[in-house]
Protein backbone atom coordinates (compact mmCIF):
# COMPACT_ATOMS: atom_id res chain seq x y z
CA UNK A 1 0.00 0.00 0.00
CA UNK A 2 2.67 2.11 0.51
CA UNK A 3 4.24 1.70 -2.75
CA UNK A 4 0.95 3.17 -3.66
CA UNK A 5 1.22 6.34 -1.51
CA UNK A 6 4.36 7.43 -3.22
CA UNK A 7 4.04 9.56 -6.32
CA UNK A 8 6.75 9.50 -8.89
CA UNK A 9 8.81 12.63 -9.20
CA UNK A 10 9.54 14.20 -12.32
CA UNK A 11 12.59 16.09 -11.16
CA UNK A 12 14.70 12.63 -10.03
CA UNK A 13 13.01 11.08 -13.26
CA UNK A 14 11.84 8.20 -11.11
CA UNK A 15 10.24 5.61 -13.33
CA UNK A 16 10.28 2.82 -11.17
CA UNK A 17 11.22 -1.27 -13.00
CA UNK A 18 8.38 -3.72 -11.32
CA UNK A 19 8.40 -6.41 -14.19
CA UNK A 20 9.88 -9.35 -12.39
CA UNK A 21 10.98 -10.71 -15.50
CA UNK A 22 13.37 -7.88 -15.76
CA UNK A 23 14.25 -7.20 -12.44
CA UNK A 24 15.90 -11.34 -12.24
CA UNK A 25 17.14 -10.68 -15.99
CA UNK A 26 18.92 -7.86 -14.65
CA UNK A 27 20.52 -9.95 -11.30
CA UNK A 28 21.23 -12.89 -13.55
CA UNK A 29 23.43 -10.35 -15.82
CA UNK A 30 25.51 -8.99 -12.77
CA UNK A 31 29.44 -9.27 -12.92
CA UNK A 32 30.59 -12.18 -10.30
CA UNK A 33 33.36 -9.69 -9.14
CA UNK A 34 34.00 -10.77 -4.85
CA UNK A 35 32.97 -7.06 -4.32
CA UNK A 36 30.99 -4.56 -2.38
CA UNK A 37 28.15 -4.33 -5.05
CA UNK A 38 26.43 -0.55 -4.82
CA UNK A 39 23.08 0.39 -5.98
CA UNK A 40 22.73 3.93 -7.69
CA UNK A 41 19.03 4.86 -6.76
CA UNK A 42 16.51 2.88 -4.35
CA UNK A 43 13.59 3.87 -5.40
CA UNK A 44 10.47 1.42 -4.17
CA UNK A 45 13.12 -1.27 -3.66
CA UNK A 46 12.12 -4.17 -6.30
CA UNK A 47 15.63 -4.52 -7.76
CA UNK A 48 16.76 -3.55 -3.82
CA UNK A 49 15.02 -6.70 -2.72
CA UNK A 50 16.20 -9.11 -5.49
CA UNK A 51 20.07 -7.85 -5.18
CA UNK A 52 19.79 -8.59 -1.24
CA UNK A 53 19.16 -12.18 -1.88
CA UNK A 54 22.73 -12.53 -3.26
CA UNK A 55 24.75 -10.30 -1.32
CA UNK A 56 25.25 -7.67 0.52
CA UNK A 57 24.46 -3.86 -0.43
CA UNK A 58 25.07 -0.31 -0.21
CA UNK A 59 22.58 2.00 -1.93
CA UNK A 60 22.27 5.40 -2.75
CA UNK A 61 18.83 7.17 -2.41
CA UNK A 62 18.34 11.14 -3.58
CA UNK A 63 14.19 11.11 -2.45
CA UNK A 64 14.14 11.62 1.45
CA UNK A 65 10.56 10.97 1.02
CA UNK A 66 11.36 7.40 0.72
CA UNK A 67 13.09 6.91 3.89
CA UNK A 68 10.25 5.96 5.88
CA UNK A 69 9.31 3.65 3.41
CA UNK A 70 12.33 2.38 2.34
CA UNK A 71 13.15 1.93 6.27
CA UNK A 72 10.80 -0.23 7.01
CA UNK A 73 10.47 -2.56 4.05
CA UNK A 74 13.93 -3.31 4.65
CA UNK A 75 13.98 -3.14 8.46
CA UNK A 76 15.80 -6.20 9.02
CA UNK A 77 18.19 -6.47 6.42
CA UNK A 78 19.19 -2.96 8.14
CA UNK A 79 19.78 -4.15 11.51
CA UNK A 80 21.56 -7.16 10.31
CA UNK A 81 23.67 -4.47 8.12
CA UNK A 82 23.25 -6.77 4.93
CA UNK A 83 21.76 -3.61 3.39
CA UNK A 84 23.28 0.37 4.22
CA UNK A 85 20.99 3.09 2.75
CA UNK A 86 22.61 6.70 1.97
CA UNK A 87 20.06 9.17 0.90
CA UNK A 88 21.99 11.57 -0.69
CA UNK A 89 22.82 12.93 -4.36
CA UNK A 90 25.57 11.28 -5.57
CA UNK A 91 26.70 14.08 -7.51
CA UNK A 92 27.26 16.15 -4.78
CA UNK A 93 30.03 13.71 -3.59
CA UNK A 94 33.92 14.24 -4.63
CA UNK A 95 34.59 13.14 -8.22
CA UNK A 96 37.47 11.69 -7.06
CA UNK A 97 38.80 8.26 -6.58
CA UNK A 98 36.58 6.24 -3.93
CA UNK A 99 33.24 8.13 -5.23
CA UNK A 100 30.90 5.59 -3.80
CA UNK A 101 33.00 3.14 -1.75
CA UNK A 102 36.16 3.87 -0.63
CA UNK A 103 37.70 -0.07 -1.72
CA UNK A 104 36.96 -1.98 -5.32
CA UNK A 105 33.10 -1.86 -5.96
CA UNK A 106 30.70 -2.47 -8.98
CA UNK A 107 27.39 -0.72 -9.56
CA UNK A 108 23.80 -2.13 -10.62
CA UNK A 109 21.24 0.71 -11.11
CA UNK A 110 18.29 1.58 -13.23
CA UNK A 111 19.98 5.11 -13.76
CA UNK A 112 17.23 8.07 -14.39
CA UNK A 113 17.42 9.27 -17.72
CA UNK A 114 18.38 12.54 -17.30
CA UNK A 115 21.69 12.03 -15.95
CA UNK A 116 22.89 8.91 -16.59
CA UNK A 117 25.49 9.75 -19.41
CA UNK A 118 27.39 11.82 -16.19
CA UNK A 119 27.37 9.39 -13.74
CA UNK A 120 28.52 6.55 -15.89
CA UNK A 121 31.67 8.80 -17.31
CA UNK A 122 32.23 8.90 -13.33
CA UNK A 123 32.10 6.12 -12.87
CA UNK A 124 34.29 5.10 -15.62
CA UNK A 125 37.06 7.76 -14.07
CA UNK A 126 36.84 6.13 -10.84
CA UNK A 127 39.75 3.75 -9.79
CA UNK A 128 37.77 2.07 -7.47
CA UNK A 129 34.85 0.70 -9.85
CA UNK A 130 35.60 -2.40 -11.16
CA UNK A 131 32.58 -2.61 -13.61
CA UNK A 132 28.56 -1.95 -13.62
CA UNK A 133 25.40 -3.36 -15.15
CA UNK A 134 23.18 -0.40 -15.34
CA UNK A 135 20.12 0.43 -17.06
CA UNK A 136 19.57 3.61 -19.66
CA UNK A 137 17.77 5.08 -22.27
CA UNK A 138 18.16 3.05 -25.36
CA UNK A 139 20.12 5.36 -27.78
CA UNK A 140 22.59 6.16 -24.47
CA UNK A 141 23.05 2.23 -24.44
CA UNK A 142 24.30 2.28 -28.07
CA UNK A 143 26.52 5.15 -27.75
CA UNK A 144 28.09 3.31 -24.61
CA UNK A 145 28.71 0.14 -26.61
CA UNK A 146 29.32 0.84 -30.17
CA UNK A 147 32.01 -0.50 -31.90
CA UNK A 148 33.88 1.89 -34.88
CA UNK A 149 32.21 1.83 -37.94
CA UNK A 150 28.95 2.21 -36.82
CA UNK A 151 26.74 5.42 -36.51
CA UNK A 152 26.39 5.07 -32.73
CA UNK A 153 30.35 5.33 -32.33
CA UNK A 154 31.54 8.55 -30.35
CA UNK A 155 33.47 9.56 -27.80
CA UNK A 156 31.83 7.52 -25.08
CA UNK A 157 31.95 4.45 -27.42
CA UNK A 158 36.13 5.22 -27.42
CA UNK A 159 36.10 6.29 -23.75
CA UNK A 160 34.59 2.63 -23.17
CA UNK A 161 37.08 0.79 -25.19
CA UNK A 162 39.87 2.72 -24.01
CA UNK A 163 38.98 1.61 -20.04
CA UNK A 164 37.33 -1.72 -20.84
CA UNK A 165 34.84 -3.60 -22.83
CA UNK A 166 30.81 -2.95 -22.88
CA UNK A 167 28.21 -5.56 -24.32
CA UNK A 168 24.71 -4.68 -24.74
CA UNK A 169 22.55 -7.37 -23.32
CA UNK A 170 18.26 -6.62 -23.81
CA UNK A 171 16.01 -4.17 -24.33
CA UNK A 172 12.91 -3.17 -21.58
CA UNK A 173 10.26 -2.04 -22.77
CA UNK A 174 7.87 0.88 -21.58
CA UNK A 175 5.21 -1.15 -19.68
CA UNK A 176 8.05 -2.56 -17.45
CA UNK A 177 7.59 0.69 -15.38
CA UNK A 178 5.42 2.59 -13.42
CA UNK A 179 4.83 5.42 -14.77
CA UNK A 180 5.51 4.62 -18.02
CA UNK A 181 8.53 6.31 -20.08
CA UNK A 182 8.39 7.50 -23.51
CA UNK A 183 11.17 5.55 -24.63
CA UNK A 184 12.78 1.99 -24.58
CA UNK A 185 15.32 1.40 -22.19
CA UNK A 186 18.50 -0.74 -22.32
CA UNK A 187 20.96 -2.73 -20.22
CA UNK A 188 24.39 -3.35 -20.70
CA UNK A 189 27.80 -3.89 -18.85
CA UNK A 190 30.62 -2.47 -18.74
CA UNK A 191 33.82 -4.53 -17.57
CA UNK A 192 36.75 -2.31 -16.82
CA UNK A 193 40.63 -2.70 -16.91
CA UNK A 194 42.07 -3.04 -13.26
CA UNK A 195 44.60 -0.28 -14.11
CA UNK A 196 44.48 2.34 -16.55
CA UNK A 197 48.38 3.54 -16.31
CA UNK A 198 48.79 1.51 -19.81
CA UNK A 199 47.25 4.15 -21.46
CA UNK A 200 50.33 6.35 -21.53
CA UNK A 201 48.70 9.51 -21.05
CA UNK A 202 46.36 11.25 -18.70
CA UNK A 203 42.57 10.47 -19.17
CA UNK A 204 41.90 13.95 -18.27
CA UNK A 205 44.28 14.78 -21.97
CA UNK A 206 41.98 11.70 -23.82
CA UNK A 207 38.97 13.04 -22.69
CA UNK A 208 39.53 16.56 -24.01
CA UNK A 209 40.95 14.82 -27.15
CA UNK A 210 38.06 12.67 -28.09
CA UNK A 211 35.93 15.86 -27.69
CA UNK A 212 37.62 17.62 -29.79
CA UNK A 213 37.89 14.89 -32.33
CA UNK A 214 33.97 14.50 -32.21
CA UNK A 215 32.74 17.78 -31.73
CA UNK A 216 31.47 18.22 -35.97
CA UNK A 217 30.70 14.47 -36.46
CA UNK A 218 30.08 15.40 -40.68
CA UNK A 219 33.62 16.61 -40.83
CA UNK A 220 36.47 14.48 -40.98
CA UNK A 221 38.71 13.98 -38.12
CA UNK A 222 41.70 16.24 -39.65
CA UNK A 223 39.10 18.55 -40.26
CA UNK A 224 38.28 18.89 -36.02
CA UNK A 225 41.99 17.93 -34.96
CA UNK A 226 43.46 21.20 -36.99
CA UNK A 227 40.62 23.59 -34.61
CA UNK A 228 43.50 22.92 -31.77
CA UNK A 229 46.66 21.22 -33.51
CA UNK A 230 48.74 22.15 -36.51
CA UNK A 231 47.54 20.69 -39.91
CA UNK A 232 50.40 19.61 -40.73
CA UNK A 233 50.93 17.88 -37.33
CA UNK A 234 47.61 16.66 -37.38
CA UNK A 235 47.94 15.19 -41.17
CA UNK A 236 51.28 13.39 -40.13
CA UNK A 237 50.02 11.82 -36.95
CA UNK A 238 47.06 10.16 -39.01
CA UNK A 239 49.33 9.05 -41.67
CA UNK A 240 51.43 7.43 -38.74
CA UNK A 241 48.60 5.87 -37.57
CA UNK A 242 47.22 4.71 -40.88
CA UNK A 243 43.71 6.09 -41.14
CA UNK A 244 42.70 7.84 -44.32
CA UNK A 245 42.84 11.73 -44.58
CA UNK A 246 39.42 12.19 -45.23
CA UNK A 247 38.38 9.70 -42.67
CA UNK A 248 35.22 10.50 -40.35
CA UNK A 249 35.65 10.19 -36.47
CA UNK A 250 33.31 7.45 -36.22
CA UNK A 251 35.20 5.51 -38.63
CA UNK A 252 38.25 4.93 -37.00
CA UNK A 253 39.36 2.48 -34.36
CA UNK A 254 40.42 3.13 -30.36
CA UNK A 255 43.74 1.90 -31.08
CA UNK A 256 44.31 4.81 -34.01
CA UNK A 257 42.55 7.69 -31.86
CA UNK A 258 45.68 6.20 -28.93
CA UNK A 259 48.49 6.11 -31.64
CA UNK A 260 47.18 10.09 -32.84
CA UNK A 261 47.16 11.21 -29.77
CA UNK A 262 50.59 9.89 -28.36
CA UNK A 263 52.14 11.55 -31.52
CA UNK A 264 50.19 14.66 -31.41
CA UNK A 265 51.21 15.20 -27.83
CA UNK A 266 54.89 14.04 -28.70
CA UNK A 267 55.13 16.48 -31.38
CA UNK A 268 53.99 19.45 -28.83
CA UNK A 269 56.55 18.32 -26.16
CA UNK A 270 59.41 18.37 -29.00
CA UNK A 271 58.14 21.74 -30.18
CA UNK A 272 58.28 22.94 -26.69
CA UNK A 273 61.62 21.31 -25.71
CA UNK A 274 62.87 23.64 -29.09
CA UNK A 275 61.39 26.72 -27.65
CA UNK A 276 62.83 26.50 -24.15
CA UNK A 277 65.92 25.61 -25.62
CA UNK A 278 65.81 28.21 -28.46
CA UNK A 279 65.22 30.77 -25.43
CA UNK A 280 67.76 29.55 -22.92
CA UNK A 281 70.94 30.11 -25.87
CA UNK A 282 69.52 33.09 -25.92
CA UNK A 283 69.72 33.83 -22.11
CA UNK A 284 73.44 32.46 -21.83
CA UNK A 285 74.18 34.46 -25.36
CA UNK A 286 72.86 37.82 -23.55
CA UNK A 287 74.88 36.49 -20.02
CA UNK A 288 77.74 36.44 -22.14
CA UNK A 289 77.48 39.87 -23.61
CA UNK A 290 76.87 41.39 -20.55
CA UNK A 291 79.82 40.00 -18.67
CA UNK A 292 82.44 41.01 -21.62
CA UNK A 293 80.63 44.01 -21.34
CA UNK A 294 81.54 44.79 -17.86
CA UNK A 295 85.21 43.53 -18.16
CA UNK A 296 85.64 45.61 -20.64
Amino acid sequence: MQNLAHHAKKRFGQNFLQDSHYLNKIVQSIPTLPIQCVEIGVGLGDLTQELLKIEPLIAYEVDLDLCSLLNEKFSKQIESGRLHIIYEDILNLPSQQAWLHTQEYKVVSNLPYYIATHIIVRLLRDRFCRGFIVMTQKEVAQKFCATSGEKEFCALSVLVESLGSAELFFDVPKEAFSPIPKVTSSVFVIHKNPAQDFLGFSLCDLESFLKLAFCSPRKTLAKNLSLSFDKKSVQAALESANVKPNARAHEVKTESFHHILHTLQKGNNNAREKNNGGQNNGREKNTRAEQSSQQT
